[in-house]
């Protein structure tokens, strides 16, 4: 009877521990992307980039628009892979960095060296495999500089002693030439055409053909989403214009050709008569 009595204290103890462990655990803190479409980036944030000069953000896509990335160098897991996502998105896009928009790339501890961010520059660079590389920024900077950047974005994240590590949102932001927030994408995952989408609404139409811009118009930004969908009114819209000014094109042509022909007539000689004498 003790024997029963001893087991079955200790299955109890057994499966207490992991709920009182739970308990004393701290709570995974909530982590968010806040979308603050129109929001602007104080420009005047100085850094340091990789080759270890000082830099101002404002100075760094002056006039182009701007992918603005988020991680830590030193990151285990997610930031390799948000990044390995936007080469990917970037390779399928058709536009090269740094010759109609920038790449910036900002680490979010402020321990980070210019060492580390140089490092990670050669070796996303090249596996992005396009340019020398002129239009990546890798940044390192102040906790007071990386707050302000962070919070004017939406983006949050805070530290994790226990760890050592960062908890923070997953994704993209797309900047203005100007330095406002135009888009924000979420995820790890960026299908180009989105980041040209993206890249064009934040060009304000500097960048893309005039068949893209026809196309963007069949699609709209979905802010709760972070991505761009498919507007159908506005296609069925554009279809029907499209459409009537076909038609419009057609029948003008048919007129102007039954002008001609009627004309034509009118100038030609009357037949001769072979009969007569």
């Amino acid at each position: 009877m003790k024997g029963l009595l001893g087991l079955a204290a200790l299955i109890a103890t057994l499966g207490a521990t992991p709920t009182s462990a739970q308990l004393n655990d701290p709570p995974m803190p909530h982590i968010d992307w806040v979308q603050k479409l129109g929001s602007q980036v104080p420009l005047d944030t100085p850094f340091t980039d990789s080759t270890g000069a000082a830099v101002r953000f404002g100075d760094l896509s002056p006039d182009h628009p701007a992918i603005l990335v988020l991680v830590y160098y030193d990151c285990p897991m997610l930031c390799n892979v948000v990044l390995s996502g936007l080469v990917v998105g970037l390779r399928g896009l058709g536009l090269e960095v740094g010759d109609t928009y920038d790449v910036i790339v900002l680490s979010i501890d402020p321990e980070e060296s210019v060492e580390l961010a140089a490092d990670k520059k050669a070796g996303w660079v090249e596996k992005y495999g396009y340019g020398d590389g002129s239009g990546w920024h890798f940044l390192v900077g102040s906790e007071e500089s990386i707050r302000s950047v962070a919070d004017a974005v939406g983006f949050e994240y805070t530290y994790l002693p226990a760890t050592d590590e960062y908890a923070h949102a997953a994704g993209i932001c797309l900047l203005t030439p100007g330095g406002e927030v135009a888009r924000i994408f979420y995820g790890t995952e960026f299908a180009p055409r989105d980041l040209k989408f993206g890249l064009m609404e934040a060009s304000d139409g500097a960048i893309g053909s005039p068949i893209d811009k026809i196309i963007l118009r069949c699609f709209h930004y979905d802010p709760a989403k972070g991505t761009y969908g498919f507007a159908i009114m506005t296609a069925i819209r554009i279809l029907g214009g499209l459409t009537v000014l076909a038609i419009g094109i057609a029948i003008f042509g048919v007129i102007r050709f039954d002008r001609r022909r009627k004309r034509q007539g009118l100038l030609s000689p009357p037949p001769s008569d072979a009969h007569a004498t």
